[in-house]
């Protein structure tokens, strides 16, 4: 029996024993809905627990199968608090309405209004957590970083044979370009995602850590990843590890225009929560400054709330950077129209 199922077998117990348990009783547990798979979550949740004493039941799974078991749920879903790890996945919750409208000045207060979402049709609302930024990573022996400092560059002749990336499909891929898209338009937008696929040294595939792989092997001399990729490989004792990211090299793009591509890790309260109150409360928890170091130490993210203190010496080694001034939310919107972009480009 996996883990996953373990937990899925878990939350369908809960529902079963929650029918027939007190008002008192269904206070003191948290359903908890999440696309976040990472070990180091669990002192996060369990220090939530000895805090509160309300125990969490979690379902985890990938965003869109999570999505979907949401929606196919309805009225009758024991979700709480839905987490997801995308600002293109947080949209599609909030226009499918999967969220409830929440008032609380301590998340109000504490997670600067960029990072949230709202749509005043159906009142679905989300918060950002934690940060990631998409970065620029290429073959120290091979690449000139100057012909490599912005996502712009990417798609310059001069890198032909050279660019590797995931699925331009790939949430973390839309985000990034519906984040051009505010700032380019589209047709600029779309004339860089073909020059992209020109210089593509084979067809995108796998994710950021093959990326980053790709580059030390030589196979790509140029690639986009999520920071905290990145870092994890620069906190690891594995010889092969250390080896890889010698070969590498660490940009943070467009600095001397737009600054840095963020994408967040958020979450609202479920739409039909049985356990609002408890939802609300972990909500709060995760824009308490402790938990806010928990992303940031256990899994390399970096924090939303200034002060808090991100007490990881390897991500500290990245340096300080100018990211991006562009709404999340909107960046959202626009993954519709970067689909359609990478369609007609042929960008798989």
């Amino acid at each position: 029996m996996t883990d996953r199922f373990a937990k899925s077998l878990s939350v369908a117990a809960f529902v079963v024993v929650a029918a027939s348990s007190s008002a008192v009783a269904q206070e003191n547990v948290l359903n908890l809905y999440s696309s976040r798979h990472y070990q180091t979550d669990e002192q996060l949740y369990s220090n939530f627990t000895k805090q509160t004493g309300i125990k969490i039941n979690r379902i985890e799974a990938e965003d869109n199968p999570l999505l979907e078991r949401l929606r196919n749920e309805g009225k009758n879903s024991p979700a709480d608090v839905i987490l997801m790890v995308d600002a293109a996945r947080l949209w599609r919750a909030q226009i499918d309405g999967l969220f409830q409208p929440v008032k609380s000045k301590v998340l109000d207060t504490r997670i600067p209004a960029n990072l949230r979402g709202k749509d005043d049709g159906n009142g679905s609302e989300w918060y950002g957590f934690s940060t990631r930024g998409r970065v620029i990573v290429y073959n120290k022996a091979s690449v000139n970083p100057e012909d490599v400092s912005t996502y712009e560059s990417l798609a310059d002749s001069k890198n032909k044979g050279k660019v590797c990336t995931r699925s331009g499909s790939h949430p973390y891929m839309l985000s990034m370009i519906g984040s051009m898209i505010e700032r380019n338009g589209e047709a600029a937008t779309e004339k860089w995602a073909q020059g992209v696929v020109n210089n593509f040294a084979r067809p995108p595939r796998g994710g950021d850590t093959d990326q980053i792989k790709g580059v030390a092997s030589g196979e790509c001399g140029v690639a986009v990843t999520n920071t905290y990729y990145y870092v994890r490989l620069l906190r690891s004792n594995k010889p092969e590890d250390k080896e890889l990211i010698s070969k590498v090299g660490f940009i943070w793009p467009n600095q001397k225009t737009s600054g840095t591509h963020l994408n967040i890790s958020g979450g609202g309260v479920a739409k039909n929560a049985p356990h609002r109150d408890a939802a609300v409360k972990f909500l709060e928890y995760l824009a308490s400054d402790e938990a806010q170091g928990y992303f940031a130490n256990g899994n390399n993210e970096w924090p939303v709330v200034k002060s808090a203190v991100a007490a990881n010496p390897a991500l500290e080694s990245l340096g300080k950077f100018k990211a991006e001034n562009v709404s999340i939310a909107t960046i959202g919107k626009n993954q519709i129209a970067a689909q359609k972009i990478l369609d007609r480009v042929g960008y798989k």
